[in-house]
């Protein structure tokens, strides 16, 4: 009798368990499903520019015909592009425009026969030049940018002042945007990206195009994906991708890899490996920079050099995805995920642990310590050698002992960074929240530098 009323009691508890698992699972979609609801009115902004189209998004509560009147005065938008239907959710595409230069739009905000376009005060956006054109190119690059607030206002507000300081006459304050992932805190909803991203830097939004990268915080809900349009099809150039989880672009004399660290195979032969090699491959460009979220070397808010840390992503990525960038001749890898800046550099051939990290890594020190000049080998076949940045503290800073031997200068300061690419140069500037240059350091290649290095010879 006792016997039976124990096997009752273990059936019931593992009923039990099992319902508690299923109400979990089911709450769980539901919190997800919710979370990931895009709703409500958002500004224009622009995604996936290319040397002549560029991609209009906005969101309104009603579903109306979406209209945009365009062109390339101020004054004169004499051309327009509508909607097909009413949508709430609105994506225009404008094609059929020349190459670097820049354009003046406004939006209908009513779908009625005669619509109310604001245009007094019309928003702008610049093409992207053709891959290859010389030119002086600006990035802007934030990281970890998920929490609103004073930190993440004092950071833009710092690098905006700075780059208005420091202009380049005939050319916009900057021309790519970056970030680094991790863009809404704590689980990528749509009422968090739009605090973090939509509402904190809605100037920049309505005249630059947002180039992200995939985080893991970004990955808790599904808003990520539904938010951007990223070039699956090569549409700004590179190599087709086929995924928006990672996709590559030209900017002038720049190639430009986002990946995924944090969904996609970070295997030497997946899928975005095996695309990683096929799109280097394939570009001309005289500077190669890679980004992800992920840093391979990092000392902070997180530690490279535990396999445990982060689900392994950054160990795999030093591991299998670092050998191919340098192969490739990547000149600079930008990473987030740490919640402070990290420079290594110039490196190549460490695929290992800190303890493992030695001079014969290092293709040049730099001479100085916070404005490190490093000169690319002249000889062709010697090592060419990558800088490896973490900037991952756009809207918070934590703690850490930031001791990493690859990287010499290591600060728990927010900030972000701005990058001037100017023919054989490339000078790239952390600006703290306060303004100031906190590190600088610059690449150099001799003239007609063009990399044949073909991987680690050691």
């Amino acid at each position: 009798m006792l016997e039976t009323a124990l096997k009752i009691w273990i059936k019931r508890s593992l009923l039990f368990l099992l319902a508690l698992i299923v109400f979990y699972a089911v709450a769980r979609f539901v919190d997800v499903y919710t979370g990931s609801m895009i709703t409500g009115a958002r500004a224009p902004y622009l995604q996936l520019p290319t040397s002549h189209s560029v991609v209009l998004r906005w969101q309104t509560d009603a579903a109306i015909r979406g209209q945009v009147r365009y062109g390339a005065q101020p004054d004169q938008l004499d051309k327009t592009a509508s909607e097909a239907g009413p949508e709430t959710l609105h994506s225009l595409a404008l094609d059929g425009l020349e190459a670097d230069t820049r354009y003046y739009y406004a939006v209908a905000d009513t779908g009625d026969k005669n619509p109310d376009y604001d245009s007094a005060a019309p928003s702008w956006f610049r093409t992207l030049p053709l891959a290859g054109s010389p030119r002086p190119t600006r990035f802007w690059v934030i990281g970890d940018s998920g929490d609103p607030g004073p930190v993440a206002n004092a950071v833009r507000d710092a690098a905006s002042r700075w780059m208005a300081a420091h202009p380049r006459p005939g050319y916009p304050d900057f021309d790519v945007w970056l970030g680094l992932g991790d863009l809404a805190y704590t689980s990528g909803t749509d009422q968090q990206y739009q605090a973090s991203l939509f509402a904190t830097y809605a100037a920049q939004l309505k005249d630059h195009a947002f180039w992200p990268v995939y985080g893991n915080h970004d990955a808790r809900r599904w808003t990520y994906f539904t938010l951007f349009t990223l070039p699956e099809q090569a549409e700004a150039g590179g190599v087709a991708s086929n995924t928006e989880h990672y996709y590559s672009f030209d900017y002038g004399q720049v190639h430009i890899i986002v990946l995924d660290s944090q969904d996609s195979s970070r295997a030497a032969d997946g899928e975005m490996a095996q695309w990683l090699r096929r799109d280097l491959a394939q570009s001309k460009s005289q500077w190669l920079i890679a980004a992800f979220h992920h840093p391979p070397y990092s000392k902070g808010t997180h530690d490279s050099d535990k396999a445990s840390d982060s689900g392994g992503r950054m160990s795999e990525m030093r591991d299998n995805i670092l050998p191919i960038l340098e192969a490739g001749g990547v000149d600079l890898v930008l990473s987030g995920h740490s919640h402070m800046y990290e420079r290594s550099y110039l490196l190549d051939c460490h695929y290992g642990t800190s303890d493992s990290f030695s001079a014969a890594n290092i293709v040049s020190n730099g001479i100085a310590h916070l404005n490190a000049d490093y000169l690319k080998p002249v000889d062709r076949q010697a090592d060419a050698g990558t800088v490896y940045v973490v900037a991952g503290s756009s809207s918070k800073v934590d703690n850490g002992p930031i001791n990493h031997p690859a990287t010499p200068v290591s600060m728990l300061e927010a900030g972000s960074l701005v990058i001037d690419i100017d023919g054989e140069q490339m000078t790239t500037r952390f600006i703290n929240n306060k303004g100031e240059v906190r590190d600088q350091f610059s690449i150099r290649k001799p003239a007609g530098y063009q990399s044949s290095y073909a991987g680690c010879k050691r």
